[in-house]
């Protein structure tokens, strides 16, 4: 099973410096992969008709093709996975460039996690329809998958015109792979019919079951099995203690998780250092 971290950005500061030691560490402690987080704004709590959501403006997030440059400049081989970018707000052919670009400088190591998000107020600021972004997210993933394998496309879509156009340069992996995050029934159907993976949140693989059961039926609906597509988890540090670390990750490993990722937020570390010693803990008791 391949074991990343998430990057804490919203607790890590913004130190170019930081962030590179960070990247390095991981990649020399034997984590396969970096994940981090989207979005592009964050909503005023204290606006006209409220706000719920687990995100204000008050939290940072770095765009992840910029932060994952960074990173791919002073790594060599680990991965860097999108979980998610929320790709209904933004224009599918500028993320297509985007993740191509990625995808050559850092030869080829790339993941695009996808989800549609739940930040009403972001898709409006973003000129995007809120209540259309699950179809739209379908058309999406197939174009795409045309862009990065193709030099010319002509597509006509419900939300997309290319007249005869393409990407230059394409990426290294032809077609770069698209997880789907998030848990609605929606998304399972979509993991099942057209996704490489899933990106999941559930604590424990015993409490995902009767969800991994329901995907495996789509899946036999799409002529699929579960060894056509990843599995990935998320672990949290929580108090330290390998004790607790140990059953989750064999529980995961038996239920078939190809990918886990450590996330070492909202614990009350405050300092970059503080999270680079919990993912080196991590690595040293579990890697």
């Amino acid at each position: 099973m391949n074991i990343g971290v998430i990057f804490p950005q919203i607790e890590f500061g913004n130190d170019p410096a930081a962030i590179r030691d960070y990247a390095q560490t991981a990649e020399s402690l034997g984590y396969t992969h970096i994940l981090a987080y989207d979005h592009v704004l964050g909503a005023n709590p204290d606006r006209p008709g409220g706000w719920q959501g687990p995100y204000t403006y008050q939290n940072p997030f770095h765009d992840p093709f910029v932060l994952f440059s960074h990173m791919a400049a002073v790594t060599q081989k680990i991965g860097f996975a999108t979980g998610i970018l929320i790709l209904p707000q933004r224009e599918t052919a500028v993320v297509a460039k985007q993740a191509a670009t990625l995808d050559v400088l850092s030869n080829g190591r790339l993941r695009l996690g996808v989800g549609n998000g739940w930040n009403k107020v972001e898709y409006i600021a973003l000129n995007q329809n809120f209540h259309t972004r699950g179809k739209r997210i379908e058309e999406q993933v197939a174009l795409l998958r045309q862009l990065w394998t193709k030099p010319l496309i002509t597509y006509e879509g419900r939300w997309h015109t290319i007249p005869d156009a393409g990407l230059n340069p394409l990426p290294v992996q032809r077609p770069i792979p698209i997880w789907f995050g998030g848990h609605a029934d929606a998304v399972l159907r979509r993991i099942a019919s057209m996704g490489d993976g899933w990106m999941l949140n559930t604590p424990t693989a015993e409490q995902s079951q009767p969800e991994l059961e329901k995907l495996e039926s789509y899946l036999v609906e799409n002529g699929r099995s579960r060894a056509d597509i990843g599995l990935e988890s998320r672990l949290s540090y929580g108090k330290g203690n390998p004790d607790d670390w140990r059953p989750i990750v064999t529980g995961w490993q038996t239920a078939g998780a190809t990918h886990m990722t450590l996330n070492t937020m909202y614990l009350g570390f405050d300092t970059p250092d503080k999270h680079i010693n919990a993912i080196r803990a991590f690595a040293e008791a579990i890697l």
